[in-house]
């Protein structure tokens, strides 16, 4: 009996793939997909040392993505824990804590103190020398190109598009809709000083109204300056796409802000390699490094790192203080929801990583920071 309901659900899995990639394919004309780099933004896509054969590589041989009956194998997967009310506390029981963030901590001025604010998943919003940067900020309910489907957060966001104050920068990892969200570059375009991103991405920006002179884009190793801070573009393991025909034509990567006093890594998404530790040498040693470590899976090892490999890599970098981001906000993947910080900690512990683990909202003070907290056990 088990097994025709696992053969069904199965079958159901592939049905559902498939009509989503039809829908994909009508969705393709949407402006949340974004659109294709043309003139000037395809020579500069097309001339990159990442770019080769069409599409944009990484550095080592990496598999990008799930093939076909690995996609459904993931969605039987889901569908199996929702039928039978066992989804191994995918997501917590009850909403996890969010802080309101307290804005009078991010006061103007070039003495003002270096504040990382944790808005849940990637997004983070950050005060360095008085200037006011935003990362990845996916501040929608659901990482989807429409509304009414897709992964929805366990909580509501920390601050509202609405609610930031004018923000000087905003910089992107990738392309992909957890960490490029439509509507909230939508609100935020005007209110946004300049966008730094990777190599294609600035298409998207564009189609979206953001003006291209308020638009850096970057290659790896590339560097900018902007308000006094400078701003690198460094590699990460990952890749790109927002639809069904152009994935790996935009670049991924993870970035370093470098300010009077303190260094930042940001590591977006990405897998494990030698980059973190070329990165370390040459940018290093970080104040903080903020480490993706969730939405991994025995399915996709190369693109996103266990929280284990996460913590090592934050040792490659020289950090000096970690904060574990890429979790807690959205089930994407098949793990206890809490798993992703509990072996971050861990490991953390054994290895003597000094770690910070915030709620969602709240502010943390670099030198003044609170250790480990254990909040998600609440």
């Amino acid at each position: 009996m088990m097994k025709r309901i696992s053969n069904c659900l199965y079958v159901l899995s592939i049905l559902i793939l498939l009509v989503t990639m039809a829908g994909c394919k009508v969705l393709n004309l949407a402006p949340p997909v974004g659109a294709k780099p043309k003139a000037d933004r395809l020579m500069a896509i097309q001339s990159s040392p990442n770019f080769k054969y069409g599409q944009f590589r990484n550095l080592v041989p990496t598999k990008t993505g799930l093939d076909f009956l690995g996609y459904t194998k993931v969605i039987s997967v889901k569908l199996a824990g929702k039928f039978f009310g066992d989804n191994d506390h995918q997501e917590p029981a009850r909403k996890i804590p969010v802080m309101k963030i307290d804005l009078t901590q991010y006061a103007w001025g070039q003495d003002s103190a270096t504040v990382i604010s944790w808005l849940g998943h990637s997004a983070s919003f950050i005060q360095i020398d008085g200037k006011r940067l935003l990362l990845d900020p996916m501040l929608s309910n659901v990482a989807s190109p429409v509304s009414f489907a897709g992964p929805k957060r366990f909580s509501p966001p920390a601050i509202t598009a609405e609610e930031l104050p004018q923000i000087d920068a905003i910089l992107i990892s990738h392309d992909h809709y957890d960490h490029l969200d439509f509507d909230t570059i939508k609100k935020l375009g005007k209110k946004t000083r300049h966008f730094f991103v990777p190599l294609g991405i600035g298409v998207h920006l564009e189609r979206w109204g953001v003006p291209a002179e308020k638009i850096t884009e970057l290659d790896w190793w590339q560097e900018a300056t902007f308000m006094g801070l400078k701003i690198v573009a460094t590699p990460s393991r990952h890749f790109s796409g927002r639809g069904l025909n152009n994935g790996m034509q935009t670049l991924w990567s993870s970035w370093v802000i470098i300010g009077r006093v303190n260094r930042i890594f940001f590591s977006g998404d990405t897998g494990y390699s030698k980059s973190f530790a070329d990165i370390g040498r040459k940018y290093g040693p970080f104040d903080i490094t903020l480490m993706e470590c969730g939405q991994y899976n025995k399915l996709w090892p190369d693109i996103h790192m266990i929280p284990e490999q996460s913590v090592q890599a934050h040792l490659d970098l020289k950090g000096k203080l970690m904060m574990p981001i890429h979790w807690g906000a959205f089930d994407l993947t098949s793990y206890s929801w809490n798993d992703p910080i509990e072996r971050v900690t861990k490991e953390a512990r054994k290895l003597e990583v000094n770690i910070t683990t915030p709620r969602i909202g709240e502010s943390v003070i670099l030198h003044k920071y609170e250790p480990e907290q254990v909040w998600w056990r609440e």
